[in-house]
């Protein structure tokens, strides 16, 4: 619609100097960049990046110059007239299309912008930054009228449904472009790539937007210049979602098949209205992690026997007139983290938690013949899980003179950022084996604590990827690339990891040897 890639680079530094380094990154990865001449600090910098624009060997990428004052959301402080200048002169340095926001194009005759920028292509915008308008047609039949191009429409979306909204908009108009903004609207923004008229924009380095995913990871990790109608939409939903592998995990493996599809995080507080949107958006399934592994089930056509008797679902299939079917693969993954490990049969096992994780944890183990005890935070979660799988319940008080084979992690304390954080005291670990499920990071401050007192450790890494594969096949309906999958979260994990080990005292970094029993 704008130039030859529809995803869109974002140059945007303080001085120019780094906005031309930022320039000639984004060469490097894609052939259409908006130049942010309102993120240079001062008039003088916008001209001295220009001229070296205009010095430059012609390129083949489509720029688009923006340099949108204040009242219309941008950094820039001088007059409007300073603005039509530093465009004017952007066109004549090559670029072929510039932004110009609502604020200014209502204020300026039309007769001046012809005569200033004439001979270059328009993209007439308007942000939102609060809420989303009540009324989008008329907000594009302004737009129209001012003679654009195209118009944009950037909105702050704060439900799913806003967003749909907002998204639909492109399927009805052909020179609409709709950015949503906020904290859900990451994967959405990626969603909109799919459509007709998709569009979108990533940084280089610096955010401009809220809701914006970078250049690199947009490409790399979603591979989203390839997204067309007939891609698949999965995703992962939770809150919070930032920390989730799983994006890496089954990109991966779909990239690995040679699928046509994407896998996306959504940041779900409201579990209705991300349902609401699963036929809008066309997602064909979705994992599901924090907070909503239990109350998903009331949500569900149908579940898996396995996942009912646990009561709680980690995967769901989007199946034909968008009926939702229930299945729970965190399970599979407990099984196979453990039972290399330690006999499972006849060993006392503590589970420290009582929400969806630890339901298909102590089901798990329960079935494997494991004595299951069980504590949480809250007394009565604890006690009803522990009758579910014939177990016992154990207040806090009660865990410095106990013994355990094994203690299981199921709460997310201790999950990044939160990293210094424990679930619990190192005096409290009375066991052989201290399995966190948590894997981000991959040695928790838990894992510290057992390892200081010599206790064998294990990561949630392995439970995060038996499982995952587990829900890959259930969505794909073919066996999983386990190789290329694994080796994708090993990436994504390996910086956070290192971080960790420079942070780590030697003396509580975990022993890989096990005590004797």
């Amino acid at each position: 619609m704008i130039g030859q890639d529809k995803i869109c680079a974002v140059v945007a530094a303080s001085d120019a100097r780094s906005m031309w380094t930022q320039f000639r990154q984004a060469l490097a990865q894609t052939r259409t960049i908006e130049l942010r001449l309102d993120w240079l600090r001062d008039d003088a910098e916008i001209t001295r990046f220009l001229a070296r624009l205009r010095a430059a060997k012609k390129n083949r990428a489509t720029l688009i110059a923006t340099c949108r004052r204040r009242p219309a959301g941008g950094l820039y402080r001088g007059t409007v007239a300073k603005q039509l200048l530093h465009l004017a002169e952007a066109i004549r340095a090559g670029c072929a299309w510039y932004d110009l926001d609502i604020e200014t194009f209502s204020a300026c005759p039309p007769e001046l912008l012809k005569v200033m920028l004439g001979h270059a292509h328009r993209i007439a915008s308007v942000h939102y930054f609060r809420r989303s308008p009540s009324d989008y047609e008329a907000v594009i039949s302004r737009l129209s009228n001012s003679g654009a191009d195209v118009i944009k429409i950037a909105a702050q979306c704060d439900s799913f449904a806003q967003t749909a909204k907002l998204l639909s908009l492109t399927r009805s108009h052909r020179n609409v472009v709709a950015i949503p903004m906020g904290e859900l609207s990451s994967p959405t923004r990626i969603l909109a790539l799919r459509g007709r008229n998709g569009f979108g924009y990533a940084p280089i380095s610096t955010s401009t937007a809220p809701g914006q995913t970078s250049l690199p990871t947009i490409k790399n990790l979603y591979r989203a210049d390839r997204l067309n109608a007939k891609t698949q939409i999965y995703g992962v939903i939770g809150d919070p979602i930032g920390h989730s592998l799983s994006p890496h995990l089954h990109n991966a493996g779909f990239q690995a098949r040679r699928v046509n599809a994407v896998f996306l995080p959504f940041l779900v507080p409201d579990l209705r209205d991300f349902l609401g949107t699963v036929a809008p958006f066309k997602i064909s399934g979705f994992a599901v992690t924090i907070p909503h592994k239990q109350s998903i089930i009331r949500h569900l056509d149908d579940c898996d026997p396995v996942a009912a008797a646990i009561g709680a679902v980690n995967t769901v299939v989007v199946r034909g007139n968008g009926r939702l079917y229930g299945y729970n693969t965190d399970y599979v993954g407990v099984l196979r983290a453990l039972e290399r490990r330690m006999p499972l049969r006849g060993s006392r096992v503590l589970i420290f938690g009582a929400g969806g994780s630890a339901r298909a944890v102590a089901f798990a183990l329960a079935r494997a013949g494991s004595i299951v005890c069980v504590c949480a935070r809250r007394p009565k979660p604890a006690a009803a899980l522990a009758r579910d799988v014939g177990g016992e319940s154990i207040p806090r008080a009660r865990l410095r003179p106990e013994f355990f084979d094994a203690i299981v992690n199921t709460t997310p304390v201790g999950m990044h950022p939160h990293v210094s954080e424990s679930p619990l005291e190192a005096r409290e670990l009375n066991c052989h084996l201290l399995f966190d499920l948590i894997y981000r990071p991959r040695v928790t401050k838990l894992m510290q604590l057992a390892a200081s007192r010599g206790i064998e450790t294990v990561s949630g890494l392995d439970m995060f990827i038996a499982q995952g594969t587990a829900q890959w096949e259930i969505w794909m309906g073919q066996r999983a690339p386990l190789a290329p999958m694994r080796r994708a979260v090993l990436r994504a994990l390996a910086p956070v990891a290192k971080l960790a080990e420079k942070s780590q005292p030697a003396a509580s970094r975990p022993k890989t040897k096990r005590p004797p029993r």
